[in-house]
């Protein structure tokens, strides 16, 4: 299973985040603490994609290789702040690629989106669910992974006009219909609010004067963390936090 996070608030360097807390995203790629389903490190490529201030859109630095051994990174992250932030370390399912492109944030316009977890029975327990999109989509995929399907689909509900938090909700109930038994945290931003699920993986939120912080493992020990219930929808802003079960959002 790969790991995840999403920052909203007073701008912060992104070495905060990923390599300077106590159990910061670089931590999680090589000693995560919860690996149910599979997997024991998160090696196969890591992404980060953040908004510059004034900024309408992100930017985005991906890589195949591990957060730890990328140079560039501790110099980048900590030169560069931010108060809009989603980064991801990748642990590949069996059979998919490890390329740059495989690994998350999956980017369009201001949103950005990760994926934690498995599709079961992929590529075939999903056919008829991927028959909704437009050939042209499944074709320009950025990688033939279950993460960018499952992008693709929540990306055709948000062109439509669909709300983010009723785009991943749907998303999540069609493909838990289609493939039983699949592992669906999924995290999405648009630099304003963050939308994310939790289906058969864990997440926790952190929320404090200077914004909101979600992430699959806490980053630092302390009550202020507080775990997400199996089954849930979050939807939160800086200064704000609901949970809603799936099904009932």
């Amino acid at each position: 299973m790969c790991r995840h996070l999403a920052y909203l608030g007073v701008p912060v360097a992104l070495s905060e985040l990923l390599l300077d807390a106590p159990h910061a995203l670089v931590r999680q790629a090589w000693a995560p603490r919860d690996m149910r389903g599979g997997g024991t490190i998160n090696a196969d490529g890591f992404g980060v994609a953040w908004f510059p201030p004034g900024a309408t859109e992100p930017v985005r630095y991906r890589s195949a290789m591990p957060m730890w051994s990328d140079a560039a990174l501790p110099a980048l992250a900590a030169a560069t702040t931010s108060g809009a932030v989603l980064a991801a370390v990748r642990s590949a399912t069996v059979g998919m690629p490890v390329t740059e492109t495989a690994a998350a944030p999956f980017t369009e316009g201001p949103w950005l989106f990760s994926h934690n977890g498995v599709v079961r029975g992929w590529p075939g327990s999903v056919v008829k669910v991927a028959d909704r999109l437009p050939v042209e989509e499944l074709l320009t995929l950025d990688a033939p992974t279950d993460a960018a399907l499952l992008w693709a689909l929540v990306r055709d509900r948000l062109r439509a006009g669909v709300p983010a938090p009723e785009a991943v909700a749907e998303v999540v109930a069609e493909v838990a219909a289609a493939a039983p038994g699949s592992r669906l945290n999924l995290l999405l931003t648009d630099g304003a609010r963050i939308v994310a699920t939790t289906v058969g993986h864990a997440l926790s939120v952190r929320t404090a004067r200077d914004g909101v912080l979600v992430s699959s493992e806490p980053l630092e020990p302390g009550a202020a963390w507080q775990a997400v219930p199996e089954g849930h929808l979050l939807v939160a802003t800086p200064s704000t936090v609901n949970l809603t079960p799936l099904g009932r959002s």
